[in-house]
């Protein structure tokens, strides 16, 4: 069981798009999605630690609600707003996709100086970019990594937006 999951998380890193297929259509995978996600923020924490120890503690619960939240906003903007003939998706699969596709911030473990931190932080951020567009397009049944893309900007545009009203309005608590 292991191994299949080890497995999984390396084919996600090399962003092979068949397991994005995979895990789409495999509702078994959610746990080990999930799993992933926490995985990559607890990479994050440790690599962060030198800014405090809170970053680890907090870092898995914020990165599970926001990977529920991100799949919402992707299933609303990809598939009530942009689908093309052949998008047909639910909540479960953009969660799988979307929680492999974090998979590449487990380099984030090595963020142990600032220069480390630096370097690993931005080239984890794109490399999990890259991933999420193609789980994007595996989830939605895409034609174009190009349309994944979109969908992919116009959700962290919404949901950057919905977190900077969240702080506005809680800014006094």
């Amino acid at each position: 069981m292991f191994s299949k999951f080890a497995n999984r998380v390396f084919r996600a890193i090399k962003i092979d798009i068949d397991l994005y297929e995979e895990v789409e259509k495999d509702k078994t995978a959610t746990i080990q999605a999930g799993l992933v996600v926490v995985l990559s923020s607890l990479a994050a924490g440790v690599g962060a630690l030198q800014l405090g120890a809170s970053n680890f503690l907090l870092a898995p619960i914020f990165s599970l609600l926001s990977w529920y939240v991100w799949a919402y906003i992707i299933y609303f903007v990809g598939v009530k707003l942009f689908a093309g003939p052949s998008t047909k998706s639910n909540h479960g699969e953009l969660l799988r996709t979307i929680g492999f596709s974090s998979a590449p911030g487990l380099i984030r473990v090595f963020g142990v100086t600032p220069d480390l931190m630096t370097v690993t932080f931005i080239g984890s951020a794109f490399w999990m970019l890259a991933c999420m567009v193609v789980a994007v397009k595996s989830a939605l049944d895409y034609d174009s990594l190009w349309k994944s893309l979109g969908v992919v900007v116009i959700a962290w545009l919404v949901q950057a937006f919905l977190l900077f009203l969240i702080i506005v309005l809680f800014k006094g608590f």
